[in-house]
């Protein structure tokens, strides 16, 4: 486990302003302070909050060390170790985030301390409970990643323009599904929308190509950290 996800010291306050009975516990893989790699606010710092589990197996996940594993912690623990790193900006990802009990709990206290949150969800699970104190980055899956099947496209009526979509995609076919997607759920207006190339799939010079050619109001998505950090598998 990363050593950032025991800070040395924790700022006093935090612990105080949770209710004593509570006893929300999360599943937490990672946290730790770098820049945020993807959507619309890449490049800027975040604190990023790792949940473990997920209940999907996209055929490109870079997290598989996220699906187990992990370490028990209580909510306030957690808060506390954000506010020590910084929560201007904080970040809840997985795994798939959404699919944690407490989930719903942590995302409201870190919106608490008064920073932008994000929660980055694979789009199969009900983003209700994170919909009103965050903004959602909803990954729809695609059928390169062998979980289209999987999409729960309820969520797409809870969206709201500050909220981002993301199609990862590994080949033409996944480009033309995603753009088959917006046109028939009328998505350009909702939100922005992110076309992201899998690494060593899809190449984003053909990709920008593609995008140019077809006048698509999307912005391509690049993992930001991936390049900054190309040998960091962790912590970046």
């Amino acid at each position: 486990m990363s050593d950032t996800l025991h800070p040395g010291r924790h700022p006093a306050g935090v612990a105080e302003r949770l209710p004593e009975e509570d006893v929300t516990t999360l599943e937490v893989s990672e946290i730790y302070r770098s820049l945020q790699g993807e959507s619309t606010r890449a490049g800027l710092p975040c604190t990023l909050v790792r949940l473990t589990g997920c209940g999907l197996r996209c055929t490109y996940c870079d997290t598989a060390y996220a699906f187990d594993g992990g370490q028990g912690m209580p909510l306030s623990q957690v808060v506390e170790q954000v506010q020590a790193l910084g929560s201007d900006l904080v970040l809840v990802t997985g795994g798939e985030p959404l699919e944690q009990p407490g989930a719903a709990a942590l995302i409201q206290a870190l919106a608490d301390l008064g920073g932008t949150v994000m929660v980055e969800t694979g789009g199969h699970v009900d983003i209700a409970a994170a919909a009103a104190a965050t903004t959602v980055v909803l990954d729809l899956k695609t059928p390169g990643s062998g979980m289209a099947g999987r999409n729960r496209w309820e969520n797409l009526d809870l969206l709201r323009s500050d909220d981002e979509i993301k199609f990862v995609l590994t080949s033409r076919r996944d480009y033309l599904w995603a753009r088959d997607v917006m046109e028939r759920k009328q998505l350009a207006g909702v939100c922005p929308i992110l076309f992201s190339p899998v690494r060593e799939q899809l190449d984003p010079a053909v990709l920008a190509g593609w995008i140019l050619e077809d006048r698509l109001p999307v912005r391509l998505n690049l993992q930001l950290h991936r390049y900054v950090w190309p040998d960091a598998d962790r912590g970046v």
